[in-house]
């Protein structure tokens, strides 16, 4: 995933004197809050099915097939497919582990910082 420095998703982090894990991993990776908590469902269930996920949340399984999307455009979560018995598969999925996925967030504040840093940089100098 290449982390994207837009500096728009910071500004409601950076006003929250004590932002929480949600709101920052909202804020970092631009997820949206059903996003977050099924990545947190995820930790707590891993290799989950989507009817299971849905079934979890309380949200219909179109609406997780598509945070699950957003979650593995986000390198937040794994995919793998599982033979059933009876024939076919199943995919189930698993969050990224807390620690990858915080290594993830410190890469993005950075490459963020360095691009405030930048726009600092330009500013006049003052000298007419």
């Amino acid at each position: 995933m290449e982390p994207d420095p837009d500096p728009s998703r910071f500004r409601d982090l950076m006003l929250d004197s004590e932002p929480g894990f949600e709101e920052v991993l909202r804020c970092v990776f631009g997820v949206q809050d059903h996003e977050a908590r099924l990545y947190i469902e995820l930790l707590d269930a891993p290799d989950s099915t989507v009817a299971e996920l849905a079934n979890q949340v309380d949200r219909d399984r179109s609406n997780v097939n598509r945070a699950l999307s957003t979650l593995l455009d986000k390198d937040l979560a794994t995919r793998r497919r599982r033979l059933l018995d009876s024939g076919g598969h199943v995919y189930q999925y698993r969050a990224t582990p807390p620690e990858d996925a915080r290594e993830l967030m410190h890469d993005t504040l950075d490459e963020w910082a360095a691009y405030v840093h930048e726009r600092i940089d330009e500013f006049p100098d003052g000298e007419a």
